[in-house]
């Protein structure tokens, strides 16, 4: 897998660390990739995230997925919408709604990273980074 987009990196560890049903997973250190998963964890997507400081001063970023009845997780599938090759930017009336509101998009907007209705309630539009959903057994807002 090629580095050239670390955010669908971080997606697609964390999409394969759920089918192989683990509880942790190790993705390589950024900024924008610690939102991110900060954003998840406050939608309920997972269970904690934490800074790991690695031996050559770099770090990562521990995830734990979160699991209903213990097998079940609660992130049904992540999908990456803009990328480096294809952009995708929306005025915040136009920022689509993820199945129906199961799910949330992660919008890079100029306040900073946030979810589709935080935008959509702050008149923000912006690049629309992902969408992440969840099946109908799990709710938290």
């Amino acid at each position: 897998m090629s580095m050239n987009d670390p955010i669908s990196d971080m997606l697609t560890r964390i999409r394969n660390g759920k089918r192989a049903s683990k509880k942790i997973v190790e993705i390589p250190y950024s900024n924008v990739k610690m939102k991110i998963a900060e954003i998840m964890k406050e939608e309920g997507y997972l269970e904690s995230v934490k800074e790991k400081v690695l031996d050559n001063n770099k770090k990562n970023i521990i995830v734990e997925i979160k699991y209903v009845d213990n097998n079940t997780p609660v992130i049904t599938d992540l999908q990456r919408v803009s990328r480096s090759g294809l952009r995708i930017y929306k005025g915040y009336k136009d920022i689509p709604r993820v199945l129906n509101n199961l799910g949330i998009a992660i919008v890079s907007t100029p306040k900073g990273l946030l979810t589709d209705y935080q935008a959509r309630k702050q008149k923000v539009g912006g690049e629309i980074i992902c969408n992440i959903w969840w099946g109908k057994n799990v709710t938290n807002r």
